[in-house]
């Protein structure tokens, strides 16, 4: 004898709980959104305000890029939604178990994305030869003599300035000039300027982000790197790569001022009395946290300064990190230990 449970019928399931859900989460996604960006400031996202022509350029192209992406993201996200909302249970969407083909979803699975491919290696292309570093086209085109430097200024040869990444500090030497400077690098407006740079021991990433591109600075190798900028003003450059404990205070003011006043500035400069011998640079190489922001000028520098920095590199020379320099730091700065620039400063 078989015997039958009757359950009683479930009710069916309703949209509007659902439905009240979703409102709900919408309502409330302006706020999320709105604490998000809260943290968001003009003065700390350096990278959404570019200022040099390298850098407005490598923005152009981001902006290209995202779009183009967003042609295909976009539109696939759409979909989805409108196939989870046709399809979905409660509905009773009709199935056709017979569908094997569509046209127009063909044309837009393989079209959509063919265009975008092509788009994308169209400003790849321009990108990557309009912001090389080592010879950016678009600095060529835009001083052109259909288009002039601003200002009226007449193209000349461009600043050479040599970039030494230390342990943790930046040393800018003027070959032509014959100063430098420590932590801090002025430049002329409408002049192109071409760093070449180099590292003591350790590698790290040079980087201006409202004016230039990110490179690798690396010891017994030089890089380079091309910039330009036309207005004055005042920005913050510092390494973008991880060395070691003073990492962190790795940065250096970038001053672009008009030519007149480099000039001024150079003379300045060039009236002082320190010189920097490579004996000198051998004691600034070493590890130091510039906790302090110290910055030094130099009035003379010894020829070929630079050259002599690799050639040591690729013959092994290196600076030894001591292990109290990663450890007990706010001791250290307590006792005023001679590594943290701040009292270094003060005992000279």
């Amino acid at each position: 004898m078989n015997a039958r449970l009757d359950l009683p019928a479930q009710p069916e399931t309703k949209a509007q709980p659902a439905r009240a859900n979703w409102r709900r989460w919408m309502g409330r996604a302006p706020m999320g959104l709105a604490l998000l960006l809260g943290g968001c400031s003009d003065t700390h996202i350096r990278l959404f305000d570019p200022v040099g022509t390298i850098a407005r350029a490598e923005w152009r192209f981001t902006v290209i890029d995202v779009l183009i992406m967003l042609c295909i993201i976009l539109p696939t996200l759409i979909f989805i939604l409108i196939a989870m909302w046709r399809y979905r249970a409660s509905r009773q969407a009709k199935y056709d178990p017979e569908f094997t083909h569509s046209v127009r979803l063909e044309l837009l699975m393989w079209g959509i994305p063919l265009i975008a491919v092509i788009a994308l290696g169209y400003f790849s292309w321009q990108g990557v030869f309009g912001v090389n570093p080592y010879n950016p086209t678009i600095l060529n085109r835009k001083t052109s003599a259909a288009n002039p430097p601003p200002g009226g200024a007449v193209a000349v040869h461009p600043l050479i300035i040599n970039v030494v990444a230390t342990d943790w500090q930046w040393l800018f030497i003027y070959p032509k000039q014959k100063i430098a400077t420590l932590n801090t690098v002025y430049v002329p407006t409408g002049r192109t300027v071409e760093f070449r740079l180099t590292a003591t021991d350790v590698v790290n990433d040079f980087y201006i982000p409202q004016l230039i591109g990110m490179i690798d600075v690396m010891p017994g190798m030089r890089t380079k790197d091309v910039m330009r900028v036309d207005h004055p003003g005042k920005w913050i450059g510092f390494s973008a790569d991880i060395s070691g404990a003073g990492m962190s205070w790795m940065q250096f003011p970038t001053h672009a001022v008009s030519p007149a006043d480099f000039k001024t500035w150079v003379a300045k400069v060039k009236g002082g009395t320190s010189r920097l011998s490579y004996a000198a640079f051998e004691k600034l190489a070493r590890p130091t946290v510039n906790i302090a922001h110290h910055h030094a000028i130099y009035a003379d520098v010894e020829p070929h300064l630079f050259r002599h920095v690799i050639t040591a590199a690729m013959d092994g020379k290196t600076y030894r990190t001591p292990i109290f320099l990663t450890k007990d730091m706010l001791r250290n700065k307590r006792d005023h230990a001679g590594y943290l620039t701040a009292y270094a400063s003060q005992k000279s």
